[in-house]
């Protein structure tokens, strides 16, 4: 069978069967090839927890874990998983919207054919709406029919801009009176939230563990049996007390639980919180989503969202898809014959700005965001994981409780069960029949809570607190998480892809160095040395050719610059040079746009120049322009060829490249109006020509690395992850910028493969791909496309793949990558929604951060799973061995239903939320098919287990002999008080070994235990509480004070188990899993009998 390379195949067995890919890196292996090795590798087809990657996983898959997981309480269990039932009502909520969308659509198309053969009917007049001409119903109908004939009745785009009293160039003034007003009037960009869970709701889902309802019932008849036979005064003890220790349970779950939720909520609020640019009084501003009011005017590029329903003012190439909506892929053009923008809709192409006609829930957005709840469920690998190992344990103490039940009820029916006083519980003929049901539910009691505390319920669930606990901090450290399952996969990352601009660098753009009539400008913001005409060029090009903006306040203040860093360093550096911004654009007219591409690395524009003349001015790649340059503009303004001045040109292009400076060239040419299409149809389909450019000037923009990128990639290298640069820029400014960041270590690395350029990549085939990817230190000039190609060529190569994207190309590398990180400041919406978290400072230290956390997260549920394991071992052990033999057992339903709690929500609690420490990146990335229990874990786990109840069945069995107590103790008293030691030394152990859980591989358990001040309360907490319930509780527990020396003997016995620990890590285990050892067996097994079978006889 061949192994899958596809997302979703590189899938892990349960829990306790799996195996160990180091760093989860692997070679190609012949498929035919029947090395054992390699069978470790393949999914398990009988396994339905063999799901490693829950990102785009078919449904099917989920349903399957789901049947084959052994559940107590499904509400609770699977509450962040994802709602299957829900995701399915979704759905259908979101195509009934987008067929009434259709719907509109097509009755548009069908009146506007009518409209060409009858004339157009008359439009009732504006109603006005307080402060303005309009209505807002009017708005709502208009879009939502699509009412082009309103928009025209109402004078266009433009007059409709006069009657919300706004202005197309420079929007509504913002003021707080000018807003309130357009809220009262309008409405704001929000919509009505479902609200979330009550805690009434996580109380009442607490409820619906199968085995806390049983307890609940035999507590009940038991409360009646026992106020029946011993009256009110003593006969409630043994019910009640059970009573209240399920609704302690009951309580403290749903407290935990529900803290988890509102942890949640704001992390939802957080990622629907869209930063957008908004012109407001002239001015660019950011703001939220959340603040967009009806009038507003809103510049649209690549990769935007839609933030309201609104109409186009202007736009060139301007591509809407609309598929949120519609629920087709299909990419409309907006133009002035169909101007209407929906919100919720994604920029596709093209730039332009829109006028906000409607907002909040008097847009379809709004609506159908208004009906559907946000949903929190999401498979993560290792809450399927732990279903599996939840499920193995959660059988082996089904059967633990039901051979205990069928022993002690076969003792108590035969006779041989008696009481603290040595008599005989039943008699056949003589025992009542109440005593004989009180019996039998004492003995279902026990057995039923074995299986409250054997099925370990709260492992899959200390995922999702812990998950929860890192996103918190991860919000701190800059990192916003939208997809959980991302957290973990961070931890087994073995190489990141990053941007270098915004990302390894500052992102603070400044123009320092200037080429222009074949000199180097010294200053390069001295406008004297360059000759009028073409310092007249170079800020018509710049001013005309940009999606940035200039504004001058009115006072005189410095010139605010808006725009994208590039952008922002090339407009600072005009305006250094004497340009104004609004003068120049008033001087000529454009006529069509080709956006910046980041495929082509270069935008232009085409601009009317009064009657005949027309400007078509390029800017982009220094090295691409430069190439489809033929002639220059000397510094005498005089045109010369550049044929015999290229070497020139190029020299200097390298040498600001090995600067690590930015290039980018700035051209025109001129061209003949007559030339240029006339009808708008054939203008938006015009491409500009580029060949024959005239250059004006080379700029290089100096973005210096950030500070802590050099430590941050050195601790990466020491991790095991390595650290590639993927850039759209020239390759000796890419590998200026490696080494200067220590990506690459010396110039002697600085070779072919190690650099490479896209092209020369793309042109590769697809195994001279995969063997060259593996190399790949840099990547310079790259496409987003080269970048989604090193991605593929890795990820089949067995590398757990982390990548970074701003752009809206950049989305299928996102997408396909094993974990996608977006930029919060620079990235756009599309790529902020393929990606899994959302770096918001675009820091890649705050990468690095990612993946110390993702490790966190994987060795604290491990820490968990050892302490959670080690109880269930000694609990089910001591109750059975002590059933079989005695017939009784010396941990009751009450003291069982404690320790349960300790073990689950209080451990989860205390182990899930550990700090990452320095030294999980000191060790290889986690291999995505690791077994979740180590041999090493394996090993501290037996030591104390077999510790636990070896000192437990000496108190249970030796008690006399080793005579702690009062010999004057009465027989009934002597018991009472053994089985409460035992109860408290059993516990205690749990208390100290909590402290060895923390951490599994080291010697110095108590390192940086002072700093998790949870772990210190809750363990305080638990310490205080047991002493409550041992000196103040006795009633309710069935235990008796112990003086002072059966105190210290319990403490003793606990503390022993740390230099046990200690003792124990010097034992050698091997590093192979036994896990792998054991399948490795059971293969051997089933081949040896498959090969005799089809042997003839």
């Amino acid at each position: 069978m061949a192994r899958s390379t596809s997302r979703g195949s590189n899938s892990s067995p349960n829990g306790l069967l799996t195996v160990t890919i180091a760093g989860g890196r692997h070679d190609h292996v012949d498929p035919a090839s029947n090395n054992e090795e390699d069978d470790d590798e393949l999914v398990d087809p009988d396994d339905p927890f063999d799901v490693i990657h829950t990102k785009n996983v078919p449904l099917q898959t989920l349903k399957r874990w789901r049947q084959a997981a052994l559940v107590l309480n499904a509400s609770r269990r699977f509450r962040y998983t994802l709602d299957l039932k829900k995701e399915e009502e979704k759905e259908q909520k979101k195509s009934m919207i987008r067929a009434h969308a259709q719907v509109i659509r097509a009755a548009l198309l069908f009146r506007l054919a009518g409209e060409r053969e009858l004339a157009a009917p008359s439009l009732a007049a504006p109603t006005p709406d307080g402060d303005y001409a309009v209505g807002l119903e009017q708005l709502v109908s208009m879009f939502k029919d699509q009412n082009v004939l309103a928009l025209q009745h109402y004078g266009g785009v433009r007059g409709l801009a006069d009657i919300l009293k706004s202005n197309p160039e420079k929007g509504i003034s913002g003021s707080d009176i000018d807003l309130s007003k357009r809220k009262i009037a309008f409405g704001t960009n929000t919509y009505p939230r479902k609200k979330g869970r009550s805690f009434w709701r996580f109380l009442w889902e607490s409820w619906q563990d199968l085995t806390l309802i049983i307890l609940i019932i035999a507590a009940v008849v038991s409360l009646a049996l026992g106020i029946k036979t011993e009256g009110l005064e003593h006969g409630w003890y043994d019910g009640g007390s059970i009573t209240f220790a399920v609704f302690l349970v009951i309580i403290v779950t749903a407290v935990s639980d529900y803290r988890q939720s509102l942890q949640f909520k704001n992390l939802n609020a957080e990622k629907q919180n869209i930063q957008l640019e908004v012109t407001r009084g002239g001015r660019t501003i950011k703001l939220s989503i959340f603040d967009i009011v009806v009038g507003d005017v809103v510049p649209l590029k690549i990769g935007d969202q839609v933030p309201a329903d609104g109409v186009l003012i202007t736009g060139h190439s301007l591509a809407i898809d609309e598929s949120s909506m519609t629920g087709e892929s299909k990419i409309v053009q907006k133009d002035h014959k169909a101007p209407f923008l929906m919100s919720g809709c994604k920029v596709a192409d093209g730039v332009g700005t829109m006028l906000v006609t409607g907002v909040g829930i008097n847009t379809e957005w709004g609506l159908l965001m208004a009906s559907i709840s946000e949903d929190n469920g999401e498979e993560t690998p290792l809450q399927v994981r732990l279903n599996g190992v939840a499920t193995f344990v959660g059988i082996v103490g089904l059967t633990v409780a039901v051979s205990v039940l069928a022993v002690l009820l076969g003792r108590y029916f035969s006779g041989n069960t008696k009481d603290v006083d040595g008599q005989v519980q039943f008699v056949a003929g003589k025992t009542s029949i109440s005593d004989a049901v009180d019996g039998v539910i004492k003995i279902f009691t026990i057995a039923v809570t074995i299986v409250v505390v054997a099925v370990p319920e709260g492992l899959p669930l200390a995922v999702t607190l812990t998950l929860a606990f890192s996103m918190r901090k991860m919000m701190a450290d800059k990192a916003l998480v939208r997809r959980l399952s991302a957290c973990e996969t961070m931890g087994s990352a073995t190489t990141i892809c990053s941007d270098k601009t915004g990302t390894l660098t500052l992102n603070q753009m400044t123009v320092v160095e200037a080429y222009a009539g074949r000199k180097k400008q010294d200053p390069p913001d001295d406008s004297s040395k360059l000759h009028p005409e073409v310092l007249s060029l170079i800020n018509e090009g710049i001013a005309q050719n940009t999606t940035g903006n200039v504004f001058v306040p009115k006072d005189g203040g410095e010139a605010e610059i808006s725009g994208s860093p590039t952008e922002k360093a090339i407009l600072s550096w005009a305006v250094k040079l004497g340009m104004n911004f609004d003068l120049t654009r008033s001087n000529s007219t454009v006529l069509h746009v080709f956006p910046f591409n980041s495929e082509k690395k270069r935008g232009g524009v085409a601009l009317k120049m009064g009657v005949s003349g027309v400007h078509i001015h390029w800017k982009g790649a220094a090295e691409i322009v430069l190439g489809a340059c033929t002639q220059y503009l000397d510094s005498n303004g005089q045109l010369q060829s550049i044929e015999k001045d290229k070497v020139f040109f190029t020299e200097a292009i390298e040498d600001m490249a090995v600067q690590s400076l930015r290039c980018v060239a700035i051209a025109y040419r001129p061209y003949e109006l007559d030339k240029v299409p006339s009808k708008q149809e054939d203008l938006d389909k015009w491409s500009l020509p580029e060949q024959e450019l005239i250059l004006l000037a080379i700029v290089g923009i100096k973005d210096p690395c950030r500070p802590g990128v050099k430590e941050a990639v050195r601790l990466c290298s020491q991790a095991g992850v390595k650290v590639r640069m993927v850039t759209g820029d020239n390759l000796n400014t890419a590998k200026a910028i490696a080494l200067e960041c220590g990506i690459l270590s010396s110039k002697e690395e600085a070779v072919e493969p190690n650099i490479i350029e896209g092209k020369t990549f793309r042109e590769l085939s697809e195994i001279e791909r995969e063997q060259v990817a593996k190399k790949i230190t840099v990547m310079g000039r790259s496409s987003p496309n080269d970048k989604l190609l090193l991605v593929q060529a890795l990820r089949k190569l067995g590398e757990v793949v982390a990548v970074t994207g701003d752009g809206t190309n950049d989305a299928p590398a996102l997408h396909e990558a094993d974990i996608g990180l977006s930029m919060g400041i620079q990235g756009t919406e599309v790529a902020k929604e393929s990606s899994d978290i959302i770096i918001l400072d675009d820091n890649f230290a705050s990468v690095v951060k990612v993946v110390r956390w993702g490790r966190s997260v994987y060795a604290n549920i491990q820490k968990f799973i050892q302490f959670q394991l080690t109880v269930n071992v000694a609990a089910l052990v001591i109750n059975v061995v002590a059933a079989v033999s005695a017939g009784e057992v010396p941990l009751n339903a009450v003291q069982l239903l404690w320790v349960n709690l300790i073990m689950d929500t209080l451990g989860a609690l205390a182990l899930a939320t550990e700090p990452p420490t320095d030294s999980l990146m000191r060790r290889s990335p986690v291999g995505r098919r690791e077994s979740l229990i180590t041999n090493v874990m394996w090993r501290n786990l037996v030591i104390q287990a077999v510790y636990q109840v070896t000192i437990l069945l000496i108190l249970n069995f030796g008690w006399q002999s080793i005579n702690l107590g009062d010999d004057q103790d009465s027989k009934s008293h002597s018991l009472q008080v053994k089985n409460t030691l035992i109860f408290n030394t059993f516990v205690l152990c749990q208390i100290f070994n909590e402290f060895n859980a923390r951490k599994i591989d080291q010697m110095n358990v108590f390192k940086g235990v002072t700093k998790n001040r949870l772990f210190m309360g809750i363990v305080g907490m638990t310490f205080v509480l047991q002493i409550l319930i041992i000196e103040f509780l006795g009633k309710f527990t069935s235990t008796v004070r112990l003086d002072w020396k059966l105190w210290l003997f319990s403490l003793g016995i606990g503390i022993i188990s740390w230099p046990l620990a200690v003792v124990g890590k010097l034992i050698p285990v091997p590093k192979t899993p036994w896990s792998r050892t054991l399948k490795k067996h059971i293969r051997r097994l089933k081949k040896s009998r498959t090969t005799a079978a089809a042997q003839p006889q």
